[in-house]
């Protein structure tokens, strides 16, 4: 059987938008979700999600606010940065998912549940130095034991920055991606929570 390109299985998929029109209104109205969710994120103090959404028409606003929230919630990821600051990070997402709340009460549910998120990346942030510090001493023996070899071998002292040797690297991602895993699943519960209090489905 014959491998199809990429070429070829985008055809196809276009071929089945034009069949059926109905599913071509939906891509274009989560297109449109997307969209203003983007514009939302660049300036969150002068956009309107809410609004705006409102002012689609109404056989499209439910695809739209799956796109809304798909945009919205690709912005909730770990924190890659020990200075980066969580809650600041999360504030216009949280209103931006506010905006697309359906259920009674939802905007405080979603607040809390923003609030305990916040707490949550913080501590992935401290648990990642602890993690990076307990790996890196543990490795120590190991990488003095290099050191004293490639020194006697070369006639002068060396140096290794743990971070460029392979065995250390493969330690570190590891351990480091353990941990980050089981924080990485408790994020998409999150997510998986917001979609349920926003009426969409989590693509």
């Amino acid at each position: 059987m014959p491998i199809k390109s990429a070429l070829e299985i985008a055809l196809e998929k276009t071929k089945d938008l034009k069949a059926d029109p109905a599913a071509l209104a939906a891509s274009v109205a989560r297109q449109d979700g997307k969209r203003l969710a983007g514009e939302y994120l660049s300036a969150p103090g002068e956009a309107d999600l809410g609004k705006r959404l409102a002012a689609l028409p109404k056989d499209r606003r439910d695809h739209a606010r799956e796109g809304a929230f798909e945009v919205l919630a690709s912005r909730m990821q770990l924190p890659m940065s020990a200075s980066a600051d969580p809650a600041a990070d999360l504030a216009p997402i949280a209103a931006g998912m506010k905006a697309l709340c359906s259920v009674p009460f939802g905007d405080k549910r979603i607040q809390g549940l923003f609030d305990q998120l916040g707490g949550f990346l913080k501590q992935y942030i401290d648990d990642s130095r602890k993690v990076e510090e307990a790996v890196r001493k543990q490795y120590a023996p190991r990488l003095r034991q290099k050191e004293q070899e490639m020194s006697t071998r070369m006639g002068r002292p060396v140096r290794l920055d743990p971070m460029t040797d392979p065995e250390f690297a493969a330690f570190y991602k590891q351990n480091v991606g353990q941990m980050k895993a089981q924080y990485q699943d408790a994020l998409d519960r999150a997510k998986d929570d917001l979609a349920g209090l926003c009426g969409v489905t989590r693509k």
